[in-house]
C-alpha cells in the first residue's frame, strides 16, 4: 500500500513508519522540515501519489506542563493543523483511510474512560484546549464521514514507552522521567524527587504492540474511535520502585515533591471495545517493557543523563 504519515519523525512516527515499511508497504514520511501543516497548501506536493492510508500523527504538544503555558498556541496551531490534513484529505485523497491519534485527557476524569464518552463532560482543566483540539478532530473526522463516505479510524492512546524515545532536550512523559531521574542518581549520587505524592496512577502500553494493534485495526476496521490501553494502571511509586530495583537504587531514598504538577489522579482507558476487535490480544508485561526501556536509556546516557557541570 501507499502509506502517508504526518509527524512521522515522532517517537510513535519513527516506529510505525519502520514496521510500515518492514512488512512491504511504501511510506511517505512527513515532517516539519518537509511539510508545514500550518500552512494550507503544503500537502499539495504530495497529490502526485494516491495513498491507501494516511496516518496523522502531527501534534503541536509535549509533554509534563507544557500544556498549561501554552494553551492559545496550542489551540490555533493544532486547530490549523487538523483542519489542513482534514481539507486536503476531503479535496484530494478521499479514497484513503485516514488514521488519527486522539489523546486520553479529551476524556472526562468524572466519567468512565470509554468511547461513547469521548465527546462527554469537562476534560481536565491543565490539559483542557489540547484535548478540546483532539475532540474537533474526531468531530471532523464523524463530520466527513457523514457527508462524503470518507473512512477513518480514532485511535485513542495510553501514555506509550520504549525504546529510541527522542533526545533533544524536550520535556519527557513521566515513565521516561522517572527512569532518566533514577539512572542520573545511581550515576551521580543525586537525590530523586518526583512530582506529586506518587499515589498518582498511570497506564502505560509498549510502542509495538500500539504499532502492531494500530496497523491491524487501520486494515481491518473502519469508522470507529478505539482505545487503546493496557486495562490496568500502577501507581507512580509501583514505576518507581520497579525501576529502582531493575537499576539497583534504593527505592527509600526518593523523596515526593507534592506542591508540583501532576495532572489527573488517575487515568486508565477501557479496553472492552478492542478486545472485541483483537479478541487475542497480547501485550508486552511490564516489567520486560521497562528493562527493555532501560537497557536503551543507559545506551543513550551520554545525551540523555548528561553530567552537570
Amino acid at each position: 500500500m501507499e502509506i502517508l504519515v504526518t509527524g512521522a519523525t515522532g517517537f510513535l512516527g519513527t516506529a510505525l513508519c519502520a514496521h510500515l515499511e518492514l512488512i512491504g508497504h511504501k511510506v511517505h514520511r512527513l515532517n516539519s522540515k518537509n511539510c508545514d501543516l500550518e500552512r494550507s497548501d503544503s500537502l499539495l506536493q504530495f497529490n502526485q501519489v494516491v495513498y491507501d492510508q494516511i496516518y496523522h500523527l502531527a501534534a503541536w504538544t509535549q509533554a509534563g506542563d507544557f500544556c498549561l503555558y501554552h494553551p492559545g498556541e496550542q489551540w490555533i496551531i493544532n486547530q490549523r493543523i487538523n483542519t489542513n490534513v482534514l481539507s486536503w484529505w476531503q479535496q484530494y485523497q478521499p479514497q484513503a483511510k485516514l488514521i488519527s491519534m486522539g489523546t486520553s485527557c479529551a476524556y472526562s476524569p468524572e466519567l468512565p474512560l470509554i468511547e461513547e464518552n469521548y465527546l462527554t463532560g469537562m476534560p481536565i482543566d491543565s490539559l483542557f484546549t489540547y484535548a478540546m483540539t483532539k475532540r474537533m478532530l474526531y468531530a471532523g473526522h464523524l463530520a466527513l464521514h457523514k457527508q462524503y463516505g470518507l473512512n477513518y479510524l480514532c485511535l485513542v492512546p495510553s501514555t506509550l514507552y520504549g525504546p529510541s524515545y527522542h533526545t533533544d532536550g524536550r520535556q519527557m512523559h513521566f515513565i521516561f522521567d522517572l527512569i532518566r531521574k533514577i539512572i542520573r542518581a545511581k550515576l551521580y549520587g543525586e537525590t530523586v524527587t518526583l512530582w506529586g505524592d506518587g499515589n498518582q496512577r498511570r497506564e502505560i502500553v509498549y510502542i509495538d504492540d500500539f504499532v502492531n494493534i494500530a496497523i491491524q485495526l487501520a486494515n481491518d476496521t473502519n469508522n470507529q474511535i478505539i482505545n487503546i490501553g493496557a486495562g490496568e494502571e500502577f501507581s507512580i511509586r509501583h514505576f518507581a520502585k520497579l525501576i529502582c530495583e531493575n537499576i539497583g537504587y534504593d527505592f527509600n531514598l526518593v523523596q515526593f515533591d507534592t506542591d508540583r504538577y501532576v495532572g489527573a489522579k488517575s487515568k486508565c482507558l477501557e479496553v472492552q471495545k478492542l478486545r472485541h476487535y483483537i479478541p487475542n490480544l497480547n501485550l508486552t508485561p511490564l516489567e520486560l517493557g521497562l528493562e527493555k526501556t532501560i537497557e536503551w536509556f543507559w545506551e543513550q546516557r551520554t545525551q540523555l543523563v548528561p553530567e552537570h557541570n
